[in-house]
């Protein structure tokens, strides 16, 4: 699979968008400075992970063995999962009195916020990212094959 700028630029962005949208559609009276103040953040996330965490792991793999869907979902499922870790951690450190140290230990915090349902966006973040990213790599390079001739 060969890199794909289109797969850069759109894949990080469907998750947070529709993620957003779900969330704008099922408040009444929201706004769209609403809309940015959810969407701005996870669209960071997004893009950093694809961009910094996802796209070296890929190569990486891509080095050892052939790339196949199902591989790159599973990564992007598996860095989906890791992402949470230092997201907690930015939210532990910033879980004390009054925004500063926190009193609890991260061990603790952390078991506490993993097993908050809403957690789960986190994987399957990574897994459609991967998956959209996979399809329009693959997509492109398909369309510019040339017909074979039986």
């Amino acid at each position: 699979m060969r890199f794909s700028w289109t797969g850069v630029i759109l894949a990080p962005l469907l998750v947070p968008v529709l993620f957003t949208v779900t969330l704008w559609a099922l408040q009444d009276g929201w706004s769209v400075p609403m809309f940015l103040i959810l969407a701005v953040p996870a669209c960071v996330v997004s893009y950093g992970t694809t961009i910094f965490l996802f796209l070296p792991c890929l190569y990486l793999l891509s080095l050892q063995r052939p790339l196949t869907g199902l591989k790159v979902c599973l990564l992007g499922l598996a860095l989906g999962a890791a992402v949470i870790v230092p997201l907690t951690l930015m939210l532990w450190k910033g879980s004390g009195p009054d925004s500063g140290p926190p009193e609890e230990s991260f061990f603790t915090f952390f078991v506490r916020w993993v097993d908050d349902p809403l957690m789960a966006v986190f994987p399957a973040a990574g897994l459609i990212t991967a998956g959209f990213y996979w399809w329009l790599g693959t997509w492109r390079q398909r369309r510019s094959m040339p017909a074979q001739q039986a």
